[in-house]
């Protein structure tokens, strides 16, 4: 491809995945209501007015039309093959959405996808020197893989608690994994689509009425996305700005310092209560915080600021 073709594919990216995602969110949430498929409030609800949980339905259609379009047209702007576990954990989150499906098959599904992740070879097969340990062999580097994978689409499902935080902590995290990289990389052209699409979820997200959650859909959606980056980073082929082994791990743990801390906490919790740790509650970080300041937006700025400075400190110390 000559530069000037691929400059003009990121700018119909960015165009096509902004417009497409706003006409789907507006129009899936209207299909939403007239179905009357809205996002009850419990007593553990954080919202109190009438929302729909469309928005990761609209996320997932909106990539899923465009990279139909580039296949269709021979052009592969990134690896198509990811779309089959992104479809299949889409599909789960949705049906939950709509009918409350139990934890534990949410959780079959959650391994199946993350073997299928596995065979498109995306592999833990190195610890990069923790504990003295550095390549792994096969059965091993899959079951490491597997519960990697589980484990980052549980945190991302865990922290979809208020208006904006778990989208800002994808975005922080997508643009991260771009920014340190010492060249493009390969998931470039999905990084576009994916964070232009998120971005029309804000205001949706943040509306006084008929607002767009992203739903099970979203959250198990977006956390195999990134759980596929973090495989990305974790590989041989992907290089971190004066990078050495160790600084991978580091990296990982620097700029998903929140959804890590919050999902270990409330596991613990959780196990010490004698409860399941898929038990939905409000015993979350973000929970704590919107007790005391009373606002989602502030919520999510001072997660998110604090992530930043986390991610930012690490950097400069490592």
């Amino acid at each position: 491809m000559t530069a000037v073709l691929i400059l003009n594919i990121k700018i119909s990216l960015v165009f096509v995945a902004l417009v497409l995602s706003s006409f789907l969110i507006f129009i899936i949430n209207k299909r939403f209501l007239t179905k009357n498929l809205i996002d009850k409030v419990k007593k553990r609800s954080s919202h109190s007015i009438v929302a729909t949980r469309s928005g990761g339905l609209s996320l997932f259609l909106t990539m899923l039309i465009i990279s139909l379009f580039f296949y269709a047209s021979g052009q592969d702007i990134y690896e198509f093959s990811l779309l089959v576990p992104l479809s299949l954990l889409m599909a789960v989150g949705l049906y939950d959405d709509i009918y409350n499906i139990d934890f534990k098959l949410k959780f079959i599904f959650q391994i199946i996808a993350a073997k299928i992740i596995i065979d498109n070879g995306l592999i833990i097969d190195n610890l990069h020197g923790i504990m003295g340990v550095f390549e792994l062999n096969r059965i091993i580097a899959q079951l490491i893989t597997i519960f990697f994978i589980v484990a980052i689409i549980n945190s991302i499902n865990f922290i979809d608690g208020i208006d904006g935080l778990a989208i800002s902590i994808v975005s922080l995290f997508i643009i991260s994994f771009e920014f340190f990289s010492s060249s493009t990389s390969d998931l470039y052209n999905l990084t576009l689509v994916i964070l232009f699409s998120i971005l029309p979820l804000f205001y949706f997200n943040y509306k006084k009425e008929n607002k767009v959650f992203l739903g099970d859909s979203g959250s198990l959606f977006l956390g195999a996305m990134v759980s596929i980056y973090v495989l990305k980073i974790l590989s041989q082929d992907y290089l971190i700005k004066d990078e050495y082994d160790m600084n991978k791990i580091l990296f990982v743990l620097s700029i998903l310092i929140y959804p890590i801390v919050d999902i270990i906490r409330i596991v613990f919790i959780r196990l010490f209560n004698g409860k399941s740790p898929f038990e939905a509650d409000r015993n979350h970080i973000h929970h704590l915080i919107l007790k005391r300041v009373k606002s989602h937006f502030t919520t999510t700025i001072l997660i998110t600021i604090s992530s930043i400075l986390f991610m930012v400190s690490m950097q400069l110390i490592f």
